[in-house]
C-alpha cells in the first residue's frame, strides 16, 4: 500500500494553471490539497460567502466573483484544467467557455488517483447509496480494514487521502463527480439502480445515465462490477462477470425469509431492524458489495443487525392515537417515494417542494397504499395533478405546521404519515436535513404539547 504525503513530486502539465468553479466543500478541499502541493489555483464562484472569501485568502488564492461572459472565457482560456465543484450544472457557462479554448474537465477523484492508490469501493445509484456506503464502511472496519465514507459526504476523497489510518476508501460517487472524472478506477464498483433524477442539472437523462454508467469504465483486472440483477437499466450496462444483487434474483437475493449468497443464508429477515423492500435490496446490495472489497461474512451480519437507519431516511417519529408518522425528507425524486410508500399499507403523503425538472406523474402509483395526499411547495399543483386522476383526496398547504395539521385530520387508525417529498427542499429550506428537522419538531410539539 502507498501514501502520498503532501510534497509530491512534479505535478503533471495539465496542473500548471488550474482553475476551481464552485468554492463549496469540495472546491475548498482541492483547493487545499493543490496548495499543499506548490500549486495555487484560479478560483471562480458566482456568490461566494463571506467564508469562502476568508477561505481564498487564507489559501494566498485569487478569487474571482461573479465574472461576465468575457471575464469567465479569458479566466478558462488561461487555464490548463477546469475543476468544477460537484453539482455544478451542465449548462453553466464555465463548460461552454473550457470547451471553447480546448481546456480538459477533471473531478477530485482524478486527483485524488495521483496521490493515492490505496484501494476503493465506489458506489453510485439513484436511490440508497448513502445508506450502502455507510454500512459498507462500518463492515470493512469490523473486518480489521480501516474505512472511510467520502465523496459525495461531509469528507471529499481529495481531502480524505490525508488520513493515513486508512486502509479502503468507500465512495459514495454522486453523477456529477463520476461525469466530470477522467479515469476512475475502484477496485469495487457497485451501481444500485437508476430513475429519473437531476434533470436540473444534467443536460440530459441520458447523460445522467452515462455519468452512472462510467463508475465501470475503467475496471481492472481483478476489480469487481457489483450491479443490481432486477434494475435493466443498470444490467444493459453492467460487465460480464459481475456480481449481482436483488430481492429476489441475484448471486445475493431474498430466498424466503433469508438472505441467501453464493456460500447459502447470511441472516434472517426477522435479525434486520428495518425490513422494508428497500431494506432489504439494501443489504443484498451491502452483502455483495462489502465481500467483495474484503469484508468478513461475520463482520457483514453484526453490520446489518445493528443497522437502525440514518436520519431522514423513513426515520419514525413516532406513534399517537393509532397513527403513526415517519420522517423522509431525503426521498427527493418520485421513485424514492415510491418505494418508501411501499412499504407501509395505509399512507397520508406529504409530498412537494422544489422540482428537479422531472415528472411528477408517476407518484399516481403510490395510491394506493396513498389515500390522501397534502401538497406542499412550489410543486405543489404538480402533485396535485399526479393524484388527480386516482381519486385520492388531495390538500394543499402553505407551510409545514398546515401541512402537519391537514395529514392528522386526514390521518385514521392504522394509517402511516409519511413526509416523503419526492422534490428537493430548496423553496422552503436551504436543505433536506432542515427540512426533516422541521418536520420532526412540529410534529413533536403537536403530539407532545
Amino acid at each position: 500500500m502507498r501514501t502520498r504525503s503532501a510534497h509530491e513530486p512534479q505535478l503533471p502539465d495539465w496542473l500548471d494553471r488550474p482553475c476551481i468553479v464552485g468554492f463549496g466543500i469540495t472546491g475548498r478541499a482541492v483547493a487545499e490539497a493543490l496548495v499543499a502541493r506548490s500549486c495555487r489555483p484560479l478560483i471562480i464562484d458566482d456568490a461566494p460567502s463571506e467564508h469562502a472569501r476568508a477561505a481564498a485568502d487564507r489559501l494566498g488564492c485569487e478569487l474571482l466573483a461573479a465574472p461576465d461572459h468575457d471575464e469567465l472565457s479569458a479566466a478558462l482560456a488561461s487555464a490548463t484544467v477546469l475543476l468544477p465543484s460537484p453539482g455544478l450544472p451542465d449548462h453553466h457557462p464555465a463548460f461552454a467557455a473550457a470547451a471553447a479554448s480546448a481546456v480538459p474537465v477533471r473531478s477530485e477523484f482524478d486527483l485524488a488517483a495521483l496521490w493515492d492508490d490505496r484501494p476503493v469501493v465506489a458506489i453510485t445509484g439513484t436511490n440508497g447509496k448513502t445508506t450502502v456506503t455507510t454500512l459498507v464502511t462500518d463492515a470493512l472496519s469490523r473486518s480489521a480494514r480501516p474505512a472511510l465514507a467520502v465523496g459525495n459526504t461531509p469528507t471529499p476523497l481529495v481531502a480524505a487521502i490525508e488520513d493515513e489510518s486508512i486502509c479502503t476508501f468507500v465512495v459514495e460517487a454522486s453523477s456529477f463527480r463520476l461525469a466530470h472524472s477522467h479515469r476512475f478506477a475502484p477496485t469495487v464498483a457497485t451501481w444500485m439502480n437508476f430513475a429519473p433524477d437531476h434533470l436540473d442539472a444534467h443536460a440530459t437523462l441520458a447523460e445522467y445515465e452515462e455519468a452512472k454508467a462510467s463508475i465501470w469504465h475503467h475496471l481492472g483486472d481483478g476489480d469487481t462490477a457489483v450491479a443490481n440483477l432486477e434494475d435493466p437499466t443498470v444490467m444493459r450496462h453492467a460487465p460480464a462477470g459481475a456480481v449481482t444483487f436483488g430481492l429476489s434474483t441475484g448471486d445475493w437475493h431474498w430466498e424466503g425469509d433469508h438472505l441467501v449468497g453464493p456460500d447459502g443464508p447470511l441472516l434472517a429477515v426477522s435479525e434486520l431492524q428495518r425490513a422494508q423492500p428497500h431494506d432489504r435490496s439494501n443489504a443484498a446490495c451491502v452483502a455483495a458489495t462489502a465481500l467483495a472489497a474484503g469484508a468478513s461474512l461475520e463482520a457483514i451480519r453484526a453490520t446489518l443487525r445493528e443497522f437502525s437507519g440514518l436520519p431522514h431516511r423513513v426515520e419514525r417519529v413516532g406513534a399517537w392515537g393509532g397513527v403513526e408518522w415517519f420522517n423522509d425528507s431525503k426521498a427527493t425524486v418520485p421513485q424514492a417515494t415510491l418505494a418508501a410508500v411501499g412499504g407501509f399499507a395505509s399512507v397520508v403523503l406529504i409530498a412537494g417542494g422544489r422540482n428537479k425538472g422531472l415528472s411528477l406523474a408517476q407518484l399516481s402509483e403510490a395510491a394506493p397504499p396513498v389515500h390522501a395526499v397534502v401538497a406542499t411547495g412550489d410543486a405543489a399543483h404538480e402533485v396535485a395533478e399526479a393524484f388527480g386522476p386516482t381519486g385520492v383526496d388531495v390538500a394543499t398547504a402553505s407551510d409545514m405546521a398546515t401541512a402537519i395539521a391537514l395529514a392528522d385530520d386526514f390521518a385514521r387508525p392504522g394509517d402511516t404519515v409519511l413526509l416523503s417529498p419526492a422534490c428537493t427542499s430548496f423553496d422552503w429550506y436551504p436543505n433536506y436535513v432542515a427540512r426533516g428537522e422541521d418536520f420532526t419538531a412540529l410534529v413533536l410539539e403537536r403530539f407532545r404539547s
